[in-house]
């Protein structure tokens, strides 16, 4: 029993130590193996963050010593002008002389002596309406004014040698003055039912036929005369002060988009309307090429009197933006090696007044010499560098081509 008590404990022993001996040395290696590894991590995020330091570096300098070249330009130097003043309005043309021919009188139409769309002339006939029974009238009182010409003479005759009264001839001169009536007034008639053109002008659309019998007042053709118009608008009652007889007025239709007309104001109404508060005008134009037709819807600018000086600048120099209107205005700044100056372009705010043209005033933000872009803004930045070329200012088209 002692032999197996004492190698029990020996034999128990003998296992323990070796496993101490291979458990203790794994873990001081395992700790340096994630120490090496650290120090790897950090020396490879170390060089990337030293690479991209030293890349924005050098690329930085790449931009600074790489400025773009200048832009060219075109430049104008603001002067002073003084700037026309108009007010425009809305209107229409109407003709001075136009009117739709209507009988007086009813009756069956006999001839019409005119095609539609012709011109005419004054007193040239244009309808017949029946006559028949008004010339046989006019006859028969033609005949009894000859009748009582002729009793009269008689009544004179005797009345001289005193064998008639001079009631009596008083009588046969009332018959004869009667009958004459009667012809004036059938003549009357008769000429009522040969309608003629009432003054020069160009026929409209035929609106009856032959054999048609027609009442008193009803169309039978427009009758125009285009080579003088009148020019209908209004103003606002405020303008009144700067209006007056003979003041010249310029005339715009979509219908000719690339032509000007004038006209002359010739009446302005002598009272205000009250639910508008404006004032109508009216000015007359000469059409001698006939293209304008009454009734065209215009835009009427009246000249009023000229206003102050103002700085002037194409119409082209002139940024808009829903920010404000703005311009580049060129100051020096710095030189060049050889001498010359550096010209710089400064966006400056300014206050735009009237357009016109293609001018535009500047109310304010300017003042007269200054240098300022008229062309090439696209390619200019606030402080940019800029050449001047000697070319002119674009010249914008007067009026949009329509669509």
């Amino acid at each position: 029993m002692d032999g197996d008590t004492k190698t029990r404990p020996g034999a128990d022993a003998q296992p323990k130590q070796p496993a101490r001996g291979l458990t203790e040395p794994a873990r001081p290696r395992t700790a340096r193996w994630f120490a090496l590894v650290a120090l790897l991590v950090a020396l490879v995020l170390g060089g990337l963050y030293g690479f991209n330091r030293f890349r924005d570096h050098m690329i930085a300098n790449v931009f600074a010593s790489n400025k773009p070249p200048p832009a060219q330009i075109v430049a104008v130097v603001a002067k002073t002008e003084i700037v026309p003043r108009s007010a425009p309005g809305i209107g229409s043309l109407a003709a001075v002389r136009q009117v739709t021919i209507t009988p007086e009188i009813g009756g069956r139409i006999t001839g019409i002596f005119f095609d539609p769309g012709a011109t005419v002339k004054a007193g040239d006939k244009l309808l017949q309406l029946n006559d028949a029974p008004e010339r046989g009238d006019l006859a028969n009182y033609e005949a009894q004014a000859r009748w009582a010409a002729i009793t009269l003479q008689r009544a004179q005759e005797l009345a001289r040698r005193q064998y008639a009264s001079q009631e009596s001839v008083d009588q046969h001169q009332t018959q004869l003055d009667q009958a004459r009536a009667q012809i004036v007034k059938t003549e009357a008639i008769i000429a009522q039912k040969l309608i003629r053109a009432p003054f020069d002008g160009r026929l409209g659309v035929r609106q009856i036929d032959l054999g048609q019998i027609v009442m008193p007042g009803a169309q039978i053709v427009t009758l125009t005369d285009p080579s003088t118009l009148f020019v209908n608008f209004t103003l606002p009652s405020q303008l009144r002060a700067e209006l007056a007889l003979g003041q010249r007025v310029k005339i715009a239709t979509d219908a000719f988009p690339d032509r000007d007309f004038t006209a002359t104001v010739t009446t302005i109404e002598p009272q205000v309307r009250t639910e508008t508060r404006t004032i109508a005008v009216q000015a007359t134009m000469q059409n001698p090429d006939e293209i304008l037709l009454p009734g065209m819807f215009v835009t009427a600018s009246v000249e009023l009197p000229a206003g102050p000086e103002q700085i002037v600048l194409p119409e082209t120099a002139v940024d808009y933006t829903l920010y404000g209107d703005s311009v580049y205005v060129i100051r020096a700044d710095g030189a060049y090696a050889e001498g010359k100056p550096v010209l710089k372009a400064f966006r400056v705010p300014v206050t735009t007044g009237a357009r016109w043209g293609n001018k535009v005033a500047i109310v304010s933000g300017l003042k007269p010499g200054d240098q300022i872009v008229a062309a090439g803004q696209v390619k200019v930045q606030n402080g940019a560098a800029v050449i001047i070329t000697g070319n002119a200012p674009p010249q914008p088209p007067a009026r949009p081509t329509p669509h």
